[in-house]
């Protein structure tokens, strides 16, 4: 799990990158990105109700995915905010090498990597 040194604390930092950051479209993930002042990234997930009504189910796929970005987290040098939206229920079921491909390939497209 990532630790909570690397996730947002407010609303207002998502907000922010909402409106300053870009986008990222991929058939299963969206990632929207925008660099910060901190010393290093923070991170969200967004699964909605409209994927997947359970919410042991939306929990679940927001665990593997940050667990995915925490593979990740030696390869990120830049301090950015990242959100990442979850577009299908098919994440919930995938192998995890290919979402932590998917997020890698995300983050190579956004220059993050």
């Amino acid at each position: 799990m990532l630790s909570k040194k690397y996730r947002f604390h407010s609303r207002g930092g998502v907000r922010y990158t909402y409106q300053h950051g870009k986008t990222i479209r991929d058939s299963k993930i969206s990632l929207v990105f925008a660099v910060n002042n901190r010393n290093h990234q923070r991170y969200a997930i967004v699964v909605s109700k409209k994927i997947l009504k359970s919410a042991v189910g939306r929990n679940r796929i927001r665990r593997r995915v940050y667990e995915a970005i925490r593979a990740e987290l030696p390869n990120i040098q830049k301090p950015v905010d990242c959100i990442f939206i979850i577009n299908t229920k098919e994440i919930a079921q995938i192998d995890f090498k290919e979402l932590r491909t998917i997020i890698h390939d995300l983050l190579i497209e956004a220059k993050i990597i």
